[in-house]
């Protein structure tokens, strides 16, 4: 009686700590999808940026012999405008895929130069249309005022381009102010208030 009243006992134990870990871990898959999903007039954008040693060090490794941010971020740019334009139609590629691979659609590499940027330090963010996505950085730099940028809530940000090769800091907006989704801090998945969005100098 008592070995099946002990048995009973560590049955229920055993069966409490089993659902604690289920509930714990759905939350924290949803805590995740939280953090990497976005919903657009498309549907539900979901981020696929990388924290990794290895995009750490191929994104340190291509900007040791620049100065200043703007050779950092154009050199990046160069490595993933480079990388040949492949639309994905089944599967979104993680940065460390779309090396690998060697090619890649305007999410694959928006998420690769992102990722890279976030590793040297440089804040950027995805631009998300209907049918594409792009990324922006702010730069204080005057040899880039002459160049048109978004400007969000007083501060202008520059288009990069991943998809158009040899393109540069400040790609020309090739899309109406109304036409933007959203812009996202890809790591925190924050929208910027976007009411008073403008292009210009």
């Amino acid at each position: 009686m008592m070995n099946s009243m002990t048995s009973k006992n560590i049955s229920l134990f055993i069966l409490m700590i089993a659902f604690i870990a289920f509930v714990y871990g759905t939350s924290k898959a949803i805590q995740i999808v939280d953090k990497t999903q976005v919903g657009t007039s498309d549907g539900i954008y979901t981020s696929y940026i990388s924290t990794s040693e290895e995009i750490k060090q191929k994104a340190f490794n291509l900007t040791k012999n620049c100065v200043d941010n703007v050779c950092k971020v154009q050199t990046l740019l160069d490595f993933t405008s480079n990388i040949p334009y492949q639309t994905n139609t089944f599967q979104q590629n993680s940065p460390q895929k779309t090396i690998q691979k060697n090619y890649g659609d305007c999410d694959d590499k928006s998420n690769l130069l992102i990722s890279m940027l976030h590793a040297i330090g440089i804040k950027a963010y995805f631009v998300l249309l209907p049918k594409h996505i792009f990324v922006i950085v702010p730069l204080n730099d005057n040899r880039l005022s002459h160049i048109k940028g978004l400007w969000v809530r007083g501060t202008k940000y520059y288009i990069l381009e991943s998809t158009a090769k040899g393109s540069v800091i400040g790609f020309p907006l090739k899309y109406k102010l109304d036409e933007i989704d959203a812009i996202i801090e890809p790591f925190s998945n924050k929208k910027l208030d976007i009411r008073y969005l403008k292009y210009k100098l």
